[in-house]
């Protein structure tokens, strides 16, 4: 399957913005004072089920973004044998 610049372009930009959003998350998830996801210092479930959503989401925004640049590489070697054959 052959995917095109711009959905290359897409599916690179949402692995990193995947990257992104959950680093943040993660950091204000670790820096939380409300009692959500620390019980006297004691990690909650909330912390648990949300660390689990993070780390899978890192995951996908990994493969998504490793997918978006193997398209980009595979267009920029065709474009590039389009024109050596010329």
């Amino acid at each position: 399957m052959k995917l095109s610049r711009p959905v290359s372009w897409f599916l690179l930009a949402f692995g990193a913005w995947s990257w992104v959003v959950w680093v943040t998350f993660v950091k204000n998830l670790a820096k939380d004072a409300s009692g959500l996801a620390f019980d006297h210092g004691n990690p909650t479930a909330y912390f648990w089920v949300h660390l689990a959503l993070a780390i899978v989401s890192f995951a996908l925004g990994t493969a998504i973004g490793v997918i978006g640049f193997r398209g980009l590489r595979a267009v920029r070697r065709e474009a590039a044998g389009a024109t050596t054959e010329s």
